[in-house]
């Protein structure tokens, strides 16, 4: 009996915390609504950005009666536009008719004199504040419950250039900058259907981060578009940075060194992608866009693949591949041979290898990770030096370590020749997040190497594949199309089909419209609508 009283006790506080939370609730939401007085409007709005210096609040009367107020942030709104289209007009404003009906009055001052496009309604204090932070000014009215957000924001912007990690030598040179109104501009430049649908959010409790996704309605999976959302909508973070920020939060394997997040800079990339049935997240304040889902083979794929003709993209699209091979296994190929499996080189080649590992005093596998780790630490200093000393360090750093190694006796000739070609093979992977996962897994292949020899490869690579075979990206399977095999979309993976003979869509992202093209699009002049006959009119 105790018992049960005692949880009859525990389930009426909960009940009476629940009400308690509910009326706390009501009452915050009767409080943020703005009220008639302007004065009291302004006070709450002064309590919040108490000690902003650069919060304005300009206070003025219309038509020298009328007593109303503009608050907006210094540097964010254009302050010659305020001037102009907003204190000008309504200062000068004749409000004769406000005493007769001053909703009718309001409803004048913002269709005939306000000179501003974009005009929104505010009704609560939380809107003020994210039209204020936005870079919009507000303008309250006295005896008016409402205020107005006006479209003047002035954001200082970068213009618009190539980007320096994707450059082409044939195709657009343009790149996304910082802002999100100029990506939006951009991508609509490139999808002007209104197909093209753009939903917006904020994430970030401090920042208030916005955040677009895009997709085409009609060719985007309904199921992915609801998906991106949920995963978007359940990030609670104070804030929001830079799109590495979401990429983390919403991959579905944060543990694998692969991504599983396209991230890009270039509009026709996007489009690209969104044609396929892709879905595109744009965020304010980086130039960075993400893509989801994502294939490995993806990943490998260039923009250039699709601006060159078919034949010399495929060539180049094999060659990368073997140079993602040589990236990943030509160390420990060279540690395992050396170890284990020296009756595998040429007699010739194995004498000349001995003699300048004479007088190395580490074994392979010591020599090669100490050489790899150098060989990184360089990249890494190019990288972060300013661009000027850069280069200078990474080419002059790598020949001077190398040569004295080699002279000190710490590393042999041929061990440098390894190094070298396995890093000009990293640079050939065209996204530089899988040039990373390739970096990373080099070092423990190279152990499995030092201690198991080829068996140890075979070892390493057998588990990457099934890694690879697990992973999923929104649900579409890592290695798709070859796992599981669709062979009618092998046609851009192991080669770049023309143009003329990709008509049809990944199946997995846009399998609701899946014909991208007309049939009968290869060109044969013989047959064409106005055909000339041979050797009239030809060049």
């Amino acid at each position: 009996m105790f018992f049960f009283r005692k949880q009859e006790k525990k389930q009426m506080i909960k009940k009476q915390q629940e009400q308690n939370q509910k009326q706390q609730n009501q009452n915050q939401q009767q409080q943020d609504f703005l009220s008639n007085d302007l004065n009291q409007n302004l006070q709450n709005l002064q309590n919040i950005y108490k000690d902003c210096i650069d919060v304005v609040f300009r206070e003025f009367k219309m038509g020298g009666k009328t007593k109303a107020a503009l608050v907006y942030i210094d540097g964010l709104a254009n302050i010659e536009e305020i001037d102009a289209s907003v204190l000008t007009p309504l200062m000068e404003e004749n409000n004769a008719k406000e005493n007769t009906d001053q909703l009718i009055y309001v409803n004048h001052i913002l269709e005939q004199k306000l000179t501003v496009s974009k005009v929104k309604k505010v009704q609560t204090i939380t809107e003020c504040i994210e039209h204020i932070s936005g870079g919009n000014p507000i303008l309250l009215i006295d005896q008016q419950n409402e205020g107005f957000a006006l479209g003047l924001a002035n954001w200082e912007k970068r213009s618009i250039e190539e980007p320096v990690g994707e450059s082409v030598i044939r195709g657009p040179r343009e790149g996304f900058t910082e802002s999100l109104g100029t990506n939006l501009s951009l991508l609509r430049r490139k999808v002007r259907s209104p197909q093209l649908k753009t939903k917006s959010m904020k994430i970030g409790e401090y920042t208030q981060t916005e955040v677009v996704i895009s997709y085409i309605e009609g060719i985007a999976d309904q199921t992915l578009i609801r998906e991106v959302e949920a995963r978007l909508n359940r990030i609670k973070i104070d804030g929001i940075l830079e799109s590495n920020y979401l990429e983390e939060l919403i991959e579905d394997n944060p543990y694998s060194p692969f991504p599983q997040v396209l991230n890009t800079e270039r509009p026709d990339v996007v489009a690209a992608n969104l044609l396929e049935g892709r879905v595109a997240i744009l965020q304010d304040g980086t130039p960075f866009v993400l893509i989801v889902p994502v294939s490995f083979y993806s990943l490998l794929q260039s923009t250039e693949d699709y601006y060159q003709r078919a034949l010399m993209s495929t060539v180049v699209r094999w060659m990368r591949y073997i140079f993602l091979l040589i990236s990943l296994l030509l160390p420990s190929l060279y540690v395992a041979i050396l170890t284990f499996h020296q009756e595998m080189i040429p007699t010739t080649l194995l004498i000349s290898i001995a003699v300048s590992r004479e007088q190395i005093p580490f074994p392979a596998l010591v020599e090669v990770l100490i050489m790899e780790v150098v060989f990184e630490a360089l990249r890494e200093a190019g990288l972060r030096l300013p661009k000027q000393a850069g280069a200078a360090v990474s080419i002059v750093g790598a020949l001077v370590i190398g040569q004295a190694a080699i002279q000190a006796g710490l590393a042999s000739a041929p061990l440098i020749m390894v190094v070298s070609l396995t890093g000009i093979a990293s640079f050939t992977i065209p996204r530089y997040t899988a040039g990373i996962a390739l970096r990373i897994l080099r070092f423990p292949m190279v152990l499995l190497a030092g201690t198991l020899g080829l068996l140890g490869i075979m070892l390493g690579l057998l588990i990457i594949v099934i890694h690879m075979a697990t992973l999923r990206s929104f649900g579409v399977p890592y290695l798709s199309p070859m796992a599981p095999m669709q062979a009618r979309e092998m046609k851009d993976v192991l080669i770049r089909a023309p143009w003329w003979n990709l008509n049809t869509r990944p199946r997995l992202t846009g399998s609701d419209n899946i014909q991208r093209q007309g049939p009968n699009q290869k060109p044969n002049p013989d047959h064409g609508d106005n055909k000339t006959s041979k050797g009239k009119g030809g060049l």
